[in-house]
């Protein structure tokens, strides 16, 4: 999980401070707004204290949103269903920049959060979508990466639970060692399909919340909470033995969920960015792994994942947009490469402790990460062309 997430929103990022919150003011927009938007654009305006909006009700289907962040702080924003579940999101918006956003949404009542020092629930602002949407055409090679998509990400869930019984076993058995050489590889099918886990909104705050990314109140459980023991005071408690039953018990919950998820073409698509987002914010850092140091398997995990939903996407990918499938073919090369290079065969999890890659080398990991996610950030355009 995004080592910073606060679980009122399901470890989904974060957003202003208390004194930042001063609501979400709406602005005139009509068809789209600003300059940098075009008909049926929504213009998204974050600062530290403010989340404009261009219009605050829309049709249904295929939605662009333009978001431009003129605030002093990294921000993020995202398009919430009740209960907190995700709809789209976009996160790691620098101050001065712009992002955009392509996402297929029903008609409903939702909420667009912009958070900006990446921190709490975020400015909130409700939105009324409306009508049927448009009328299906979609490229039927993408029913079939939906389909595919589905089942692999079901296919996850299922080899994840033997992986985290060997985990929990050996915690249970008050067995350090064992615990330890089985934790990363317990997390591998989470990392590569996570954000279809965060879309349900209670999951991840059990399994993967951050010890700093805890609302008042709310109890520390899951990998982490049981990372932290077994790396920093390297001991099994019996409250650790509980634990580690009830982070089984709350993925099996996430296994027979999560075949029920909405997956999208463009959910597909903006999931890959979000994975790509997840590198930036808490593996390149190292604060995902933070007693570990076990970042470097969770990084290809989630590379993993968001190739497995471009390759699924490709075909109708490359037909409308070429040269965009040709550069992200290039970019996932290069990062598969660039982590090849930190492997260690004598490692559990096959891969160097984050803590022996030195700055230059993570440097290259960050630029790596970066010249992945331009590209992979225009998917979703690409595919919702093929879905008109």
């Amino acid at each position: 999980m995004r080592a910073l997430r606060s679980s009122a929103v399901a470890a989904v990022a974060a957003a202003a401070a208390v004194t930042a919150v001063a609501g979400c003011a709406a602005k005139s927009g009509g068809e789209g707004g600003g300059k940098d938007g075009g008909k049926g654009t929504i213009e998204v305006t974050a600062t530290d204290s403010a989340c404009e909006l261009s219009a605050k009700e829309f049709p249904a289907g295929h939605v662009r949103f333009a978001v431009h962040n003129k605030g002093s702080k990294v921000t993020e924003v995202y398009l919430y269903a009740p209960g907190d579940r995700i709809v789209t999101e976009r996160e790691n918006i620098g101050p001065g920049t712009s992002a955009e956003i392509t996402a297929e949404i029903k008609a409903g009542s939702y909420e667009i959060a912009c958070k900006p020092g990446m921190k709490g629930d975020g400015i909130r602002q409700q939105v009324t979508v409306t009508g049927k949407g448009a009328a299906a055409r979609q490229d039927p090679e993408l029913d079939a990466a939906v389909a595919a998509y589905r089942a692999y990400v079901q296919e996850q869930a299922d080899r994840t639970i033997p992986e985290v019984r060997k985990f929990t076993d050996a915690v249970k058995a008050g067995d350090l060692e064992a615990a330890k050489k089985s934790y990363a590889l317990s997390r591998v099918g989470w990392e590569r399909t996570e954000p279809v886990a965060e879309s349900f909104g209670d999951i991840d705050p059990k399994v993967d919340v951050r010890e700093d990314g805890l609302d008042k109140g709310q109890e520390w459980t899951g990998w982490h909470k049981l990372e932290k023991s077994l790396w920093e005071t390297e001991k099994i408690s019996e409250d650790d033995k509980k634990l580690a039953d009830r982070l089984m018990t709350d993925l099996k919950d996430w296994q027979k969920r999560v075949g029920t998820a909405e997956i999208t073409p463009t959910s597909m698509a903006n999931g890959a960015k979000e994975l790509l987002d997840e590198v930036a914010t808490g593996k390149v850092t190292g604060e995902e792994e933070r007693y570990s140091h076990t970042d470097l398997i969770d990084f290809q995990s989630n590379v993993e994942g968001a190739e497995k939903a471009y390759q699924l996407l490709k075909p109708v990918a490359a037909k409308h947009a070429p040269a965009l499938a040709k550069e992200l073919d290039k970019q996932f090369t290069a990062i598969r490469a660039q982590l090849d290079k930190h492997r260690d065969s004598a490692s559990a999890d096959g891969f160097a402790p984050y803590d022996t890659v030195g700055k230059g080398e993570r440097k290259e990991l960050s630029d790596g990460v970066n010249a992945l996610a331009e590209p992979l950030s225009k998917l979703a355009a690409a595919v919702a062309t093929g879905a008109k």
